[in-house]
């Protein structure tokens, strides 16, 4: 089988970029930071590379002649084309030799790793004696990795321009920064930063993973322990400290939660928006509070930086009134791009020959793969795995790593350790790795040229998750991470000419493509009822916000007026999606809130049920039985029912303390080990949170809520609101499972996910009429005589389906919500 490549390679030209500040501009070319114009070499293993106007012919072994002739050197040829292209950037984490260790150690403790249980080996006869030298000693190492450190430091670029950022920032209230590959703002415009304020400093980033890793970095930077002066605050870890915690890293969602409690961030007193330029839904509607701050001068103290990596400076600086725009340099190694004559539809084993072909050619460097999602990845890890051990020995030892959001960041951190001699790494990640997160050592980029994401339709109602091609400009940025230390090579497995003309120059933003029924639910809890003329930094459309209105409406959010109602608030408070929130406080209703917060915190851990694949039909019908046998409810009435059941039994080995059982047991059923670990987080959470809701409802008197509180402890299995651990899991386990009451409460948040069967044995949605199927998934799938059935979420692939399913009786549709039936586009009596 043959790999066609093609293309002409030409160049295009150099782009100019301007420096404004105060309405004063300075311009420089950065034609010389981005990908060389020279074309590279020819390479071993019948690797060439001609001129710009020839061919490059990309050599490949099939993977099944690899497996089955060890030592055959034959493979088939394709044409590749050569072509030299100017690379846009983003800075990253900057990476000392004693990074990896550190970074792992650190984060590895505080997510309770797989290995959790060593932390309690070390034990002292004279704990506070041997604390206070430990102290000392790790105080007197810190200070020397730190000063170790600061020559590091001084190389980078942003370094250069320390006084110029403090300049910027002490003149003006918002300053945005563009800051290239390799420029160090995210981990040193913080610092430079901290001398100045006599308040906190919060540095917002997209993903856990960065917020971790950044204030691990940050920590060893400043010569203090991780928590102390530099700590970091993301779902399930609040690794700061109250007093002394001066520069926190946190989520975007921690700090709109901060917001809504604190709607002047009075604790803090400068605001860095970090990787602004993914354009989170979260991140925009935190500009438009920010703006609002500004505008009505509510915090004239308050400073605000914008960073970005991408060259969409002029949106930032506009929406908060023309703000100035620092440029700077990052530092980039030329990176030489090679494009495929044609998209290949097997998109796993594109990637794997690929992968294959640069390690017989290249004698050094770790190889990046950018894939879709989570399933294209670990199919990828699988076979590698499996071809690996079987490629000639003049070869490096191939080691595959996956790395996407849903693993821990102690497993994320492992990608950074070094390996010993003779083996290469090939992480093969989402788009976490295009700004997140940088590993060193790596010298070549194989690029899908495509993403996940979410895409809401207002004509289906609906959310889809869909892969779409990704934007030319996030096609650069995962170019740039092959020229972080040397020069690199980046292979695109699409033409050039879908390249320059198919791909967006930049990605359509979050808010333009998703509903809008949080962000609407959080304005209106913040007292904002203008929602069109609100501080949007891109304004959603009259039609998102009139279908988001409508939504918290049939929920119960908002009353007849408009006016958020107690419930509405009671949601808003909840740090779940509007509907998780509605099922929770109906739960708490129909008197079954302990077994709806187990499913609702299995709902919230992605993969905790790992998907086997297609590819391996016998191991998927293996795992399939397997699992049947211990959700017999789960069979029959659905995937949330089997969700709890899978609980249940987790709950009971792990009370049981047999760990290894436990283990094999995910193991064999492929479950996520550590993915239980944080539902069990995520239960704690929300059992406090559901406290905290009910103590603070101003809505009703007293007596009633004092009431209302008995009836918690009762439902949560607890005898002291102050503590939601002593909860007695035989207890719980030995209660009865009201399967109506639960499917009820859920049905009550995903009323519009609802479908009936027909006649024919399809199911059609209630409320556009769609034809929609159960996923294979699903433990109802391949059943087709249901009355109805109820989804969490919708996904299309080569047609509609329905996940996560559960049965559902017409008649609880018609007890829940009566008004959906006469809305419905379907005759139900057919």
């Amino acid at each position: 089988m043959q790999l066609p490549y093609s293309g002409d390679g030409s160049a295009p030209a150099s782009k100019k970029r301007k420096r404004k500040r105060n309405n004063k501009t300075k311009t420089k070319s950065d034609a010389d930071a981005h990908l060389s114009q020279e074309h590279a070499v020819a390479n071993e293993n019948n690797f060439q590379i001609h001129s710009s106007n020839k061919k490059f012919k990309f050599d490949t072994e099939e993977k099944e002649d690899v497996i089955n002739q060890k030592n055959n050197d034959s493979v088939e040829k394709g044409n590749f084309e050569h072509h030299e292209e100017e690379d846009e950037g983003e800075e990253i984490i900057e990476d000392a030799p004693e990074k990896e260790e550190q970074v792992e150690e650190r984060i590895e403790d505080e997510e309770e790793d797989e290995d959790d249980e060593e932390e309690n080996k070390i034990k002292t006869k004279n704990p506070r004696k041997n604390k206070d030298k430990k102290k000392h000693k790790k105080d007197v190492e810190l200070a020397k990795k730190a000063e170790q450190l600061l020559e590091f430091r001084k190389e980078l670029p942003v370094y250069q321009h320390k006084d110029e950022v403090i300049d910027y920032v002490t003149n003006n209230q918002v300053t945005v920064v563009i800051g290239e590959t390799g420029s160090g703002k995210s981990t040193q415009i913080p610092q430079f930063l901290m001398p100045l304020n006599s308040k906190s400093i919060a540095v917002t980033q997209p993903r856990r993973v960065a917020a971790a890793s950044l204030a691990a970095r940050v920590s060893e930077e400043y010569g203090c322990q991780l928590g102390q002066e530099v700590g970091y605050q993301v779902r399930f870890s609040n690794i700061t400290h109250p007093q002394k915690t001066k520069l926190k890293y946190l989520t975007d969602g921690m700090l709109l939660r901060e917001l809504m409690i604190d709607s002047k961030l009075s604790k803090y007193s400068t605001i860095i928006l970090d990787e602004a330029h993914e354009r989170t839904v979260l991140t925009d509607l935190i500009m438009g509070f920010l703006k609002q701050l500004i505008v009505t001068k509510t915090r004239r103290d308050l400073k605000i930086i914008v960073m970005s990596a991408t060259l969409n400076a002029e949106l930032f600086s506009k929406f908060f009134g023309n703000a100035p725009i620092l440029f700077i340099e990052g530092k980039m190694f030329p990176v030489s791009p090679f494009y495929l004559s044609d998209s290949s539809e097997d998109i796993v084993d594109t990637m794997v020959r690929s992968v294959i072909q640069i390690n017989l050619a290249e004698q050094e460097g770790d190889i990046l793969c950018f894939l879709p999602g989570q399933e294209e990845i670990d199919s990828c890890v699988t076979v590698l795995t499996q071809v690996a051990p079987l490629l000639p020995k003049q070869a490096p030892l191939l080691v595959p790593m996956a790395l996407y959001a849903a693993l821990s960041p102690a497993k994320q951190a492992k990608i950074f350790e070094k390996l010993p001699a003779r083996r290469r790494k090939v992480i093969l990640a989402t788009n976490i790795a295009e700004t997140s997160i940088t590993v060193s050592g790596v010298k070549y980029v194989i690029d899908s040229g495509l993403r996940k994401v979410k895409v809401w339709k207002h004509q289906l109602g609906l959310s889809t998750l869909l892969t779409t091609p990704i934007s030319q400009a996030s096609a650069r940025q995962r170019a740039g991470r092959a020229g972080r230390e040397s020069a690199g090579k980046v292979y695109r497995l699409y033409s050039e000419k879908v390249f320059s003309d198919s791909l967006p120059k930049q990605q359509e933003s979050e808010i333009m493509r998703n509903d809008v029924v949080m962000p609407i639910l959080t304005l209106k809890k913040l007292g904002i009822d203008d929602l069109l003329n609100w501080s949007w930094l891109e304004h959603p459309g009259q039609d998102a916000i009139l279908s988001a209105l409508n939504t918290l409406y049939s929920l119960g959010a908002l009353n007849d007026s408009g006016k958020i109602t107690p419930l509405g608030y009671k949601m808003a408070v909840l740090p779940l999606q509007p509907q998780l929130s509605v099922v929770l406080l109906t739960a708490f209703e129909f008197g079954v809130l302990s077994a709806v917060i187990d499913i609702v915190s299995c709902l919230s851990v992605d993969n905790l049920v790992l998907n086997v694949g297609a590819a391996n039909g016998e191991l998927r019908d293996e795992v399939n039985y397997k699992r049947r046998q211990y959700c017999p409810l789960g069979i029959r009435h659905g995937d949330l029912i089997g969700l709890k059941e899978y609980f249940n039994y987790y709950q009971e080995l792990s009370a049981a303390g047999n760990t290894g059982e436990l283990k094999s047991w995910c193991k064999d059923l492929h479950l996520s080990y550590k993915g239980f670990k944080n539902v069990l987080k995520v239960r704690q959470q929300l059992k406090q949170y559901m406290i905290t809701t009910i103590k603070q409802d101003d809505s009703i008197k007293r007596e009633e809520r004092d009431e209302q509180l008995k009836n918690l402890e009762a439902q949560l299995g607890i005898v002291n609101l102050n503590n939601t651990n002593d909860s007695d899991i035989e207890d719980e386990l030995k209660k009865p499972l009201d399967v109506p009451a639960v499917l009820k409460s859920f049905l009550k948040g995903y009323i519009t996910n609802t479908a009936v069967g027909m006649p024919d044995r399809s199911y059609r949605t209630f409320n556009t009429g769609q034809l929609i199927s159960i996923h294979p998934s699903s433990n109802l799938f391949g059943k087709s005589n249901l009355d109805a059935i109820m989804y969490i979420e919708y996904v299309y692939t080569a047609k509609g389906y329905g996940r996560s399913c559960s049965a559902i009786e017409l008649g609880w549709i018609q007890e829940v919500a009566p008004h959906i039936l006469g809305a419905s586009k379907i005759n139900v009596h057919d």
